[in-house]
């Protein structure tokens, strides 16, 4: 257990040291950074097809897509009045579009990465014992690269901490999505503490099903890879009709 937390936060911490003022080299290492999620997702699929049973597995995947994305979303929402109650927003009478049909394409172009190393893996008959080994390295790679972009995003850890009020926000959510886990891994009778991974992805697809992937199979990546998916584009078409509600 604490040699993966190491194996996540190791490079993660190495690459938030690193400051880069150069626009060009950041440019290119947020290319790089897409790139390897585009690799890693495809030798997702391709673990998937590995699988024996692979219809069965596959039913098992949308089940927990499924039940999880209910369980979190009726506790996150359950806690909304609360925040609306005790911790009012001021709104900004101006808006600014979002992209959303970009980032809806960029969705779908994640989901036909997944699909793509799935089919390859199933048409051809290779040996497929060297994907674990490449995913874990592609992702130490990944997350020393995710490090630098946190460094050079133009927020300071000062900055974060000091918004009590997002503080307050997130640690909500971080809860009832955890309350949200632990309901799904009763319903779906798998122990609690998978549960609890499977909530604490917070809408990160490109990581959470990678590393969920590398910690308890194909099956849990590909339901977390789902499950965070969902939740993203489910609030892609939610948030504007609520802001102009």
């Amino acid at each position: 257990m604490f040699s993966g937390m190491l194996f996540i936060f190791a490079p993660l911490v190495v690459g938030y040291f690193i400051a880069i003022s150069n626009q060009g080299l950041l440019e290119k290492i947020n290319a790089t950074t897409t790139n390897l999620i585009y690799v890693i997702l495809a030798l997702m699929g391709l673990s998937l097809a590995a699988l024996d049973n692979l219809g069965e597995n596959l039913q098992t995947i949308l089940s927990y897509t499924a039940t999880f994305f209910v369980c979190l979303g009726v506790c996150n929402m359950a806690v909304l009045p609360i925040v609306d109650r005790f911790l009012p927003l001021e709104v900004d009478a101006k808006h600014t579009n979002l992209p959303l049909s970009s980032m809806a394409m960029e969705s779908l172009k994640l989901i036909l990465v997944v699909g793509g190393g799935l089919v390859i893996g199933l048409m051809l008959s290779i040996d497929l014992s060297w994907v674990d080994t490449a995913s874990e390295w592609i992702l130490f790679i990944l997350l020393f690269f995710i490090g630098i972009q946190l460094r050079n995003s133009g927020l300071t850890l000062k900055q974060i901490l000091i918004n009590k009020q997002g503080m307050c926000i997130a640690s909500l959510i971080i809860v009832s999505s955890l309350i949200g886990g632990a309901i799904a891994a009763i319903i779906l009778d798998i122990d609690i503490y998978r549960g609890f991974a499977m909530a604490s992805g917070f809408g990160w697809y490109s990581l959470a099903g990678i590393l969920m992937g590398d910690a308890f199979g194909p099956v849990y990546g590909g339901a977390s890879f789902m499950l965070e998916l969902l939740r993203e584009l489910v609030a892609l078409v939610l948030i504007p009709l609520i802001i102009r509600t």
